[in-house]
């Protein structure tokens, strides 16, 4: 399985890879949403994106817009990964075409039991 992680946080998106790798992800990784808009436009293949919310150039929500208007992307299993923790939002991300939903800070439990929800391990 391929993940993508889209986070602006160089960190987090240490953070998330790691986790992902020992569960068996291939890891690419973007600073922003138009970077990763870019990598799936010119067809890097990817089973998962994790997606954080507030990035500059393209936010996470744009993100999620753009990849569910394009058809040939939308096998794309998205979990928005973000410190955004108003219903509005969570509503907001879930409705655009989020799969899931996880607030930072997580566990790495949690995260993996997110993956689980969306039948990835």
């Amino acid at each position: 399985m391929r993940a993508l992680i889209v986070d602006d946080s160089k960190s987090m998106r240490m953070i998330l890879g790691k986790a992902l790798k020992e569960v068996g992800f291939q890891v690419t990784e973007s600073a922003d949403g138009q970077q990763a808009l870019d990598r799936l436009n010119t067809g890097e293949e990817v089973e998962l994106m994790l997606v954080d919310w507030n990035m500059p150039v393209m936010n996470g929500y744009e993100l999620v817009c753009a990849v569910r208007a394009n058809a040939l992307l939308s096998n794309i299993r998205i979990m928005m990964v973000t410190t955004e923790t108003s219903i509005t939002n969570i509503e907001k991300a879930l409705n655009a075409g989020a799969n899931e939903y996880l607030m930072k800070p997580f566990t790495k439990e949690l995260l993996l039991e997110k993956l689980a929800m969306l039948g990835l391990v």
